[in-house]
């Protein structure tokens, strides 16, 4: 038992454990620490249920990406609602570890997908070798066992990101803290976004947004993000109210 949750899968590579456990209703892939790195509801696997991971989708309801990326996949929690959510959506997916992917596959409900590609590297070397404008989003989640990965809060990575992306992209980034407002890390932000957002998450995860293009705030009442709810529940309306432009 592990937290009253049942061990149903443990393999190891050379970056260490990877454990999969279910609880009742609940589905967790851990690198045997106490963080989770992906959470699903075993019902409904494309269905995000940390608060940052439904937080990072909110930049679907600003604009339909034809692409995303997404750099780190764990249990592949982000590409399966994207994956859901825009039928028409080609996801590229970077992981650093191969039996993260296998784990993901087996017991994730990842879908196996013409629409989805799945690079085994150091994001960082998959970043470089994007193409420039080519992705509309680009999702960074990059944590080991117990920290998000340095490269994560690099400005050259931001750098990158932004060459990456699409003239109306976006950049979304799950992060351990918040960075300071005030110093070199937005300070590129800003160099490289017109609109940086962010949102403080119950588990104190700051996720930040980062856009390419100006655009206009959503109403808490838009229908948008009613017919966004119809499609993926997971309160679009009070996940919004919690995001502040910077």
């Amino acid at each position: 038992m592990f937290n009253k949750g049942d061990i149903i899968h443990h393999t190891r590579d050379a970056l260490g454990s990877i454990l999969v456990i279910d609880y009742r209703k609940h589905r967790v892939l851990t690198f045997n620490s106490v963080f989770e790195q992906s959470k699903i509801d075993r019902r409904f696997p494309h269905l995000p249920v940390h608060e940052y991971n439904r937080a990072m989708m909110l930049p679907a309801a600003f604009a339909r990406p034809g692409h995303v990326t997404v750099l780190g996949l764990g249990g592949g929690v982000m590409v399966n609602a994207f994956h859901h959510l825009y039928p028409d959506c080609r996801i590229h997916a970077v992981e650093l570890r191969q039996a993260v992917l296998d784990v993901a596959l087996e017991f994730f409900g990842l879908p196996d997908s013409d629409r989805l590609a799945v690079t085994i590297a150091d994001a960082r070397n998959a970043l470089a070798a994007v193409p420039d404008a080519s992705t509309d989003m680009i999702l960074a989640d990059l944590y080991n066992a117990d920290r998000m990965s340095p490269a994560q809060a690099q400005r050259q990575f931001v750098d990158e990101c932004s060459r990456a992306l699409s003239d109306r992209g976006w950049l979304v980034l799950n992060y351990h803290r918040t960075p300071d407002p005030e110093g070199p890390y937005f300070r590129q932000l800003k160099k490289n976004f017109a609109v940086l957002m962010m949102f403080r998450s119950k588990s104190n995860n700051t996720v930040i947004y980062a856009s390419k293009h100006p655009f206009d705030a959503l109403h808490s009442k838009d229908p948008l993000l009613a017919e966004l709810e119809e499609r993926l529940p997971i309160d679009w309306r009070k996940l919004m109210t919690k995001v502040n432009r910077l």
